[in-house]
């Protein structure tokens, strides 16, 4: 089971850092995707990190702002969100993909954790 959390009320230009933890099964051979979806929007593909080398990609949306880790021994998977605005408000979800690329495409992750709440707001 995968679980986001570390979400909160932060004020605009400010930072957050939401973890995903997995329970029942390492994380070293799954690429992470992290998605969000606020009210009334489509999910959207935030970021992933990949299993195999650590790379990442992130969404134009994010790019320059977000930041994708992992750390195996903690067999936790990390999103750095800095310079955060009133838009990047939403539900955040982490995703697994057995073996898989990392990819910002829901469809292709099929463990889905509980999201946690980001609010962006002054």
């Amino acid at each position: 089971q995968l679980q986001a959390s570390g979400g909160g009320l932060v004020q605009p230009g400010g930072s957050l850092r939401l973890s995903c933890a997995a329970s029942g099964f390492t994380l070293d051979y799954y690429s992470i995707g992290w998605f969000r979806q606020a009210p009334g929007k489509e999910r959207e593909g935030v970021s992933c990190i990949s299993f195999s080398d650590g790379s990442t990609q992130s969404s134009d949306s994010v790019k320059g702002r977000f930041t994708t880790s992992r750390d195996n021994a903690k067999n936790t998977v990390y999103l750095q969100m800095n310079s955060l605005t009133p838009e990047d408000t939403a539900v955040y979800y982490c995703a697994g993909d057995y073996i898989g690329r990392c990819t910002v495409v829901a469809d292709r992750y099929d463990h889905w954790g509980q999201g946690t709440q980001v609010t962006v707001s002054s």
